[in-house]
């Protein structure tokens, strides 16, 4: 009897002692809640009473920039009682360094400006890699929470299909049209007056007006500056393609049909390529656009060498002026779209939170505070009478020091030493009121002007996916998209001709074209309802 009870009494210490050890953990997370909460002040600035540190992940556009060190990031340390501590990447090494960080699990707290695509934020939202934000918009959110409110269609681009929001996008204030362009074809004025020439109006006449400027000087470069992507995307629409806007560069609706059509197999675009083939062949296309990087192309627009500039502003990109915005060309069949226009929300993933993140509420609250008016004047114009002035009329400018600046640095340079946006991704608000980029700059806002007619009637903002989707579409993007990227350069640059078109298509086709493609209808109707 002894025996049973000893034995008893042991097991009930044993239990004791297991149902300790497991309440322990979640007893820490709780009270490491509650501190947090605590600590959280009820609204405004600071955001948190005592001082508390959160890492971001985070690209950059300048390798001199070091965002822990910068006085956008000082000054919002100082207001909000938040100090990040910022791993930050040039740019063109973001998609490598990302899934390096991924791929390791050792997350930071936030990934800022990372560009996560619908899928990506699917795939780890469902795994609880990232956090959802539905909840914490609602209660610690009120800027982001009312643009919601007032734009439905935001609200419907940033939710998945599991009904959960999981990344804050960067937006566009729908009265922004230039922003929503972003980029046009740019016309040096002195080379229309010199030749004696209008401003062409169709493909056929800009095909012309090129010639006659190489034929003048054999060394001008008659359209170059960006890459072939930007020249796409701002004549396609003269074949009629892209009618659906920027954000699927791939996919429109087949106006014949009315079903969904993937352009790079179309007529029209085959067209379109071999159109750019001639200008390449004779010489009217910067010889290196395929290959030259971002700071050659800004060396040779700083030299004034480009007499068509299809992208950004050349006074932000070159310190340029005297271009003006041309005008939607009119194309072969007679279409004259200008497709180059994209929705109000850009990319999605622009700001995710983790699982790793002991401070959620006020993260959010921290990056809630870029989408209202004082955020996005400070991340855009930064601080009064240092980067920017006020005029008579209650505009906002920045000084000459970055207009015009002494070392001859660009505007977007520039701006760089004190603030992040030139160049980079991230989350916030863009209004013409504060944003004085490129897009902001009175020639952009006068070029958009010229072509917002032209705009489609319909703008699609990005599609989301379902897990399943998100699987099988990876894959086939990664082949289908790659070779379409791959066989544009060779037919433009004539190392594959034209009369190998029927065996480029048939091979998007082995590569799953019709599935691709019906993954994408399926995103398509959940996105009409």
């Amino acid at each position: 009897m002894k025996k049973w009870i000893t034995l008893f009494i042991g097991m009930i210490m044993i239990t004791s002692i297991l149902g300790g050890c497991g309440s322990k953990a979640p007893e820490t997370e709780t009270t490491e809640k509650k501190e947090a909460d605590t600590n959280l002040t009820a609204s405004g600035m600071p955001i948190v009473k005592e001082p508390i540190t959160v890492k971001f992940f985070a690209p950059k556009r300048f390798a001199s920039q070091n965002l822990n060190d910068i006085m956008l990031w000082n000054e919002y340390e100082k207001m909000t009682n938040i100090n990040v501590e910022w791993n930050d990447v040039i740019r063109e090494q973001l998609v490598e360094k990302k899934n390096i960080i991924l791929a390791s699990g050792d997350y930071p707290d936030v990934f800022y400006g990372s560009r996560f695509t619908s899928s990506d934020l699917q795939k780890y939202g469902q795994q609880g890699v990232f956090v959802k934000l539905n909840d914490l918009i609602e209660n610690h959110a009120p800027n982001i929470k009312r643009i919601l409110d007032q734009n439905p269609e935001i609200k419907k681009a940033m939710t998945m299909p599991d009904g959960n929001i999981y990344a804050i996008p960067t937006i566009t204030d729908p009265s922004f049209t230039a922003m929503r362009s972003g980029t046009f074809m740019w016309y040096k004025q002195e080379w229309l007056d010199k030749l004696g020439v209008s401003m062409p109006k169709t493909t056929e006449e800009l095909y012309n007006f090129l010639k006659q400027v190489k034929e003048k000087d054999p060394n001008a470069v008659p359209i170059g500056g960006s890459g072939i992507d930007t020249l796409i995307s701002h004549i396609k629409g003269s074949w009629g393609l892209g009618n659906r806007g920027a954000s699927h560069p791939n996919v429109d609706v087949d106006p014949k049909t009315g079903e969904l059509r993937f352009i790079p197999v179309a007529p029209e675009y085959k067209e379109m390529l071999q159109y750019i083939q001639k200008l390449y062949s004779e010489g009217l296309l910067y010889k290196d656009t395929f290959s030259a990087n971002t700071d050659q192309a800004i060396a040779n627009g700083i030299e004034g060498k480009y007499v068509v500039h299809p992208g950004y502003n050349p006074e932000a990109m070159f310190k340029q002026k005297g271009y003006i915005g041309g005008l939607t060309l009119t194309g072969p069949h007679g279409d004259q779209l200008y497709a180059n226009v994209g929705a109000t929300v850009g990319s999605s993933g622009q700001f995710v939170i983790t699982s790793n993140n002991k401070y959620p509420e006020a993260t959010m609250r921290w990056v809630d505070y870029l989408y209202s008016d004082e955020g996005a004047k400070m991340f855009f114009m930064g601080f009064e009478n240092v980067t920017y002035k006020k005029t008579a009329d209650d505009q906002y400018e920045f000084v000459d020091e970055i207009k015009n600046n002494p070392k001859g640095l660009t505007q977007d340079q520039a701006v760089a030493q004190y603030l992040t946006w030139p160049g980079g991704g991230y989350p916030g608000i863009l209004k013409q009121q504060f944003f004085k980029g490129s897009e902001g700059m009175p020639s952009s806002i006068e070029a958009v002007k010229i072509v917002e007619s032209q705009f489609p009637e319909e703008v699609w903002a990005p599609f989301v996916y379902t897990q399943e989707e998100t699987d099988k579409m990876s894959a086939l993007k990664a082949d289908i998209e790659t070779y379409v990227t791959e066989m544009q350069a060779k037919f433009i640059t004539g190392n594959v001709p034209f009369t190998q078109w029927d065996n480029y298509t048939a091979t998007l086709q082995k590569m799953g074209l019709d599935e691709y493609m019906e993954i994408y209808k399926a995103a398509y109707e959940r996105y009409k309802k």
